[in-house]
């Protein structure tokens, strides 16, 4: 099947038209600024990289100018959008309901507004994405694929906080975990390289990029993970702050005369290794300043891989053992660096890599010695191939 994956953002569209038969991505752009004058797409296609400078004053006039740009002789891989055979939405918070990717339905378009709350940034968007392509494409099959749906295997010990019951019963608050179709893929991946069912594997996949979590995989499913009821939670971001003591944020808010969403901007926007090194948003940025002598910015990163390798354990213990100890995403496939930190500290379960193979930046590779009790890849994520797989599969069923 031929599918078209979006990601829709506030004022952006990412797409990718992937071929499932053969796991080939055709097609990938991405639409900035929309609702601007300045609005653009990025459009590669054939190896060629196109920029086209075109106003969409909303989602709908962008993705009409993409599947013109889809079906063009110049820029196209469809003669007719009847080639195009469904469309994959990702979608960031699933709430409890979804347990599975499922087909848009109206219903399900309520559901994915009512927990807007609880990714205010990313669920409005998605539906600002899914009204869209029900205009400029109607009658074609589109299915969303969640974010956290994966984690919906987390037993209750591990996702209930310890707050009062009731918040959990009126208001769902408890730990949902995010990134879910990347730690499936890359867990699925790893199995694959090592020639093995998943279901014998203990599994804990670090997904770092600007946003970062880690998720223990036991028996091919989600067993544990570190963002929590948002994608705030969990280990230290690019911006994010991850965990705190809560008593940190109400301290604050007293102290600094903040309001509820300057202090949910501080958090997010603010804090993380930025927030300490004042150094840039980028790892890279930072990783050279440490490298200078910078105090600021060894301290960043000290503190990011320090809470990166105490998650790791708390998942080892989940599962109660490792195996396999994966990195993906921006970080985790191109700083050599920020792997080789974090693995000297994983020593206490065996953890071992080479320094020759850790070097490699953006490609599948095995970097733990033969010696290493716990083998340790590099795994490139590929979350589009998967929500093309699952939106193939709900749409077949």
């Amino acid at each position: 099947m031929k599918i078209l994956v979006l990601n829709s953002g506030s004022s952006s569209l990412k797409y990718q038209v992937i071929d499932t038969e053969t796991g080939e991505m055709l097609v990938k752009g991405y639409y900035e600024r929309i609702g601007q004058e300045q609005a653009f797409l990025t459009h590669k296609v054939h190896g060629e990289k196109h920029k086209f400078e075109h106003p969409a004053r909303n989602h709908e006039r962008a993705i009409e100018f993409v599947m013109g740009r889809l079906t063009s002789d110049s820029y196209g891989i469809f003669k007719s959008l009847d080639e195009l055979d469904a469309i994959g939405h990702r979608v960031v918070h699933g709430g409890e309901r979804f347990k599975d990717a499922v087909l848009v339905t109206d219903e399900v378009i309520k559901e994915i507004s009512d927990n807007a709350i609880l990714a205010p940034l990313h669920n409005p968007a998605a539906i600002l994405g899914i009204e869209a392509c029900k205009k400029v494409i109607p009658g074609k099959p589109m299915v969303v694929v969640f974010d956290t749906a994966f984690h919906q295997t987390i037993s209750a010990e591990k996702y209930t906080y310890t707050i009062p019951y009731e918040y959990y019963e009126k208001y769902g608050i408890r730990k949902y975990g995010f990134h879910g179709t990347s730690h499936q893929y890359v867990a699925n991946r790893v199995a694959e390289i090592l020639n093995k069912d998943i279901k014998d594997l203990k599994i804990v996949n670090c997904h770092l990029g600007q946003g970062a979590s880690i998720c223990a995989i036991k028996d091919g499913k989600s067993v544990e993970t570190s963002m929590g009821l948002t994608p705030l939670g969990g280990i230290p971001m690019g911006t994010r702050s991850g965990d705190l003591d809560p008593s940190v944020v109400t301290y604050l808010m007293k102290k600094e005369g903040l309001s509820a969403e300057e202090t949910e901007n501080l958090l997010n926007k603010e804090s993380g290794v930025f927030g300490i090194s004042t150094v840039s948003i980028d790892f890279r940025d930072i990783e050279a300043e440490a490298l200078a002598g910078g105090r600021k910015a060894k301290l960043a990163l000290d503190a990011y891989h320090y809470a990166i390798a105490g998650y790791i354990a708390k998942c080892a213990v989940a599962m109660g053992g490792i195996d396999v100890l994966t990195f993906t995403a921006g970080v985790g496939e191109k700083s050599p660096f920020s792997r080789g930190e974090i693995c000297n500290l994983l020593g206490v379960f065996g953890v071992e890599i080479s320094g020759k193979q850790n070097l490699v930046k953006g490609e599948e590779a095995q970097i733990s010695t033969p010696e290493s009790k716990v083998k340790v890849f590099v795994v490139p994520t590929n979350e589009e191939l998967m929500i093309a797989k699952e939106t193939e599969k709900i749409v077949k069923a």
